[in-house]
């Protein structure tokens, strides 16, 4: 077990930029507390993205595990050192969101520990219906649905041959959950956490906000150095999830004085505002950008090259095609773009 004290701000950093606290990571297994009895676990990932933070909360009679990690042996054998060196029994395990590095281990570690699980319906849901490959949410609905707006054949046959991946992030489905509703407040000792859903990125993420600690548990709506990734789904083909998004973070950055935020991936860090702020700059750009290319029609598989400047591999593109239509559907929905089918059956966008 590790403890660290937050460190003083570095020398040469930028105004407006985010500000890292806590100079030292958690080795798998062990744990850094940063704030009073929240401490910071950090678990590996086998992709480009090698890392997830979860977090354990303290109170006087036992652990509320904020997010499992991705099913593999390495993961498990970290919470096996873990879980020895808890000192009181685990009350709760609360899942932000449905991907398979937040709801890989719910169900071993439930098992495991006799807690109960906590989490949103739209994420236990979604987790069963793409478990399950159900309508809209199984591979084949993806590739049709990235076929339908662009995407080359061979990138499609990748994706296909890939097969139904979630399950291997997530072996077994919790059977049972605690619907945790925007507004609930989660008791964790003498310190409430507010349940404060988030839009776009998943059907329902719940963040976690102490008023008593002015901490932000953000899961994957705000990191500090990447963008969140934000989807449109088969299942929803017209939706605006960029917007929601949007107006998602901006009620985060809202939240405390300055919080300290503890994202699911990269460091802890000060700085909210601006970060809500860089983000929403962001997508402005990207936006501009979209609209820039759309003088002639281009499909979403088109405009890969604008919003992604480097190669991707197929489990990026899943992310990058999602996103690219997130894009173009907010345009849409804002009139600045309108859709075209064309004689070939690709859905297209052009300026009005």
């Amino acid at each position: 077990m590790t403890t660290a004290a937050p460190a003083a701000a570095a020398s040469g950093e930028t105004a407006g930029q985010p500000r890292y606290p806590f100079p030292d990571l958690p080795a798998p297994g062990e744990r850094i507390e940063v704030a009073p009895g929240v401490w910071w676990l950090r678990m590996p990932l086998p992709f480009a993205l090698d890392h997830i933070n979860l977090w354990l909360l303290e109170s006087p009679t036992g652990w509320t595990i904020v997010d499992t990690g991705i099913a593999t042996p390495e993961v498990k054998a970290a919470w096996e050192t873990l879980l020895a060196g808890l000192d009181k029994p685990v009350e709760r395990i609360v899942v932000t969101h449905f991907h398979p590095d937040h709801l890989g281990l719910a169900a071993w570690l439930m098992e495991r520990t006799g807690a109960p699980l906590a989490m949103t319906a739209g994420e236990f849901l979604t987790a069963h219906a793409v478990w399950h490959q159900a309508a809209g949410h199984g591979t084949d609905d993806m590739v049709s649905f990235f076929r339908l707006h662009g995407l080359d054949d061979e990138r499609c046959a990748k994706l296909a041959a890939r097969g139904a991946v979630y399950p291997k992030g997530v072996p077994a489905l919790p059977q049972r959950y605690e619907r945790l509703i925007d507004g609930d407040r989660i008791a964790v000792g003498d310190a409430e956490w507010q349940v404060v859903t988030g839009y776009g990125h998943a059907p329902e993420h719940a963040a976690l906000f102490s008023c008593k600690h002015d901490v932000l548990i953000s899961g994957d709506m705000v990191l500090p150095r990447i963008t969140t990734n934000v989807s449109v789904f088969a299942v929803t083909p017209d939706a605006d999830s960029l917007s929601r998004y949007l107006d998602s973070v901006a009620r985060y950055g809202a939240l405390g004085d300055d919080p300290l935020v503890l994202p699911s991936h990269g460091r802890p860090f000060y700085g909210l505002a601006d970060r809500v702020a860089a983000l929403a700059e962001h997508h402005d750009e990207r936006l501009a950008d979209v609209e820039a290319a759309c003088t002639e029609p281009r499909s979403a598989g088109d405009l890969l090259p604008v919003l992604f400047k480097r190669e991707l591999d197929s489990h990026q593109v899943m992310f990058a095609m999602s996103e690219a239509i997130a894009h173009l559907n907010y345009l849409e929905h804002a009139r600045r773009l309108r859709r075209e089918a064309g004689g070939d059956g690709v859905i297209r966008f052009r300026r009005p």
